[in-house]
């Protein structure tokens, strides 16, 4: 399985970004996929997640601002971020509830 996230980059705080992720090696419409970011000097978190019949679920500190999507025949899920807070800076990384093996993630920056 591979999962590679895409979109990351600068943002400015109250901006947006849409990040990707291309699944290959298993099909999503067989897992809950989700969103995790890790910070510098930080663990890994969650952030939103989909489950297998399309419902979306959120961390917290992201709820109003993320939105998490998928597209079954392309096997893609995506997460847009609105509002974007310098809080958001992490590495962003996609995989299943039960994890797969961890791809490189992309990085969000939120600054000024």
């Amino acid at each position: 399985v591979q999962l590679q996230a895409s979109g990351g980059g600068l943002a400015q705080p109250g901006g947006s970004l849409r990040l990707s992720c291309a699944v290959s090696g298993t099909t999503i419409r067989e897992n809950i996929m989700g969103w995790y970011r890790q910070a510098p000097g930080k663990q890994r978190e969650a952030v939103a997640s989909i489950t297998i019949a399309g419902t979306p679920t959120y961390a917290g500190a992201v709820k109003g601002r993320f939105t998490i999507s998928r597209d079954i025949p392309g096997n893609m899920v995506y997460l847009q971020m609105d509002n974007l807070k310098p809080e958001d800076t992490a590495v962003y990384y996609c995989n299943a509830l039960v994890p797969y093996p961890w791809g490189q993630g992309t990085l969000v920056t939120v600054s000024s």
